[in-house]
């Protein structure tokens, strides 16, 4: 089991808003825990699941971002056809996290919450230029005995590759919040931005084919196309100090897996780019309920996620994701740090590959 891709933002202590109110120690975290799906969450013995969630039972962070667990849509996957959708985070809770996975490790009480992700959510577009337009997604394989997904298959990446967000199904790579007992997610005021185009940001750097010099994508799909891989959340979660602190999640797009047009790498850059407009409060901000503008100046918040980008190794000309730590408003970079040797990575890495990609 590779067990990279977990950062822990360290330990944050916030203060109320009321002079007397006492400081809370947040300990915060991101975890890409590779493909976890449905069919490994409607069953409380998958064993590679179970060494995740001792992970997380062992460093007990307060929040973690779940990266690449699957949104459940009904009937897909082995999800129940009669149960609303959105529920796998609930299910790792109730299944893993609820257990001790180790004998001596306590057991975390979180509530999990999901939104929907635009991976495996089909496009209608042929937005690979194969030129064919797949619609069909092939059935979702299962996990092997170890609890290692399934590869994918031609048909399952002909499909994702014209899926809003790369998904070889629907719900395939999303995301869970999860939030310990103690902290209220203020659930009426959570934002997300799956819905957001593209073409709204300020000069979005839109892909062109090399080759005739024309825009990679037509004008009604460009009219179509959704910023985020998956989603961007603003998730309001209120301290026991009485403080609100907003947690900004997101999982870009691998700045891969394209061509000379680099319409991944573009979009990585500029799925990145966004929480830099959200801290500035760029007018062409709008959330999936049409509530306009980014966050309110003076607000507590985290950035945290897989955000596919190593400010010191960048896989493009832009580096996004150096110019996002470098915000006015951010703090320090808490540079994830290793405790052991691991050969072949530096120290600040956290992904097998070699980058820091989290």
């Amino acid at each position: 089991m590779r067990l990279l891709g977990l950062c822990i933002a360290g330990v944050l202590c916030v203060a109320g808003r009321l002079a007397d109110a006492q400081p809370t120690e947040l300990r915060v975290a991101t975890f890409n825990i590779e493909d976890v799906r449905t069919s490994d969450l409607m069953r409380d013995d998958q064993p590679r699941v179970r060494e995740i969630a001792e992970v997380i039972q062992r460093l007990r962070p307060n929040i973690i971002l779940l990266n690449e667990i699957a949104y459940d849509w009904p009937g897909v996957d082995g999800a129940p056809a009669d149960v609303a959708p959105g529920q796998n985070g609930s299910r790792f809770v109730e299944r893993y996290m609820n257990q001790s996975m180790f004998e001596g490790v306590e057991p975390i009480r979180y509530r999990a919450y999901m939104w929907p992700s635009n991976t495996g959510r089909h496009s209608g577009f042929d937005l690979d230029h194969n030129s064919r337009i797949v619609n069909d997604y092939p059935e979702p394989g299962t996990s092997d005995t170890e609890g290692n997904p399934p590869p994918q298959t031609a048909e399952g990446r002909a499909f994702g590759g014209d899926a809003w967000g790369f998904g070889t199904y629907p719900g395939q790579y999303a995301m869970a919040l999860l939030v310990d007992e103690r902290l209220e997610v203020m659930a009426d005021e959570v934002r997300t931005f799956r819905l957001l185009p593209w073409r709204y940001m300020s000069s979005p750097r839109a892909p062109v084919d090399p080759e005739t010099g024309e825009p990679w994508y037509t004008d009604e799909e460009w009219a179509a196309f959704r910023l985020s891989s998956k989603s961007h959340w603003d998730v309001p979660v209120r301290l026991p100090s009485g403080a609100v602190v907003h947690v900004l999640c997101s999982h870009p797009t691998p700045p891969a897996f394209d061509g000379p047009e680099g319409r991944n790498k573009r979009r990585n850059a500029d799925e990145i780019r966004f929480w830099n407009d959200y801290l500035d409060n760029k007018p062409y901000i709008v959330d999936d309920e049409g509530n306009e503008g980014g966050l309110r100046r003076g607000e507590l918040f985290i950035i945290l996620g897989d955000l596919n980008a190593d400010p010191k190794e960048p896989a493009w000309e832009v580096n996004a994701i150096a110019d996002l730590l470098e915000h006015p408003l951010l703090g320090p970079d808490p540079k994830p740090t290793a405790n052991i040797a691991i050969e072949g990575l530096d120290p600040t890495d956290t992904a097998h590959w070699g980058k820091r990609a989290d």
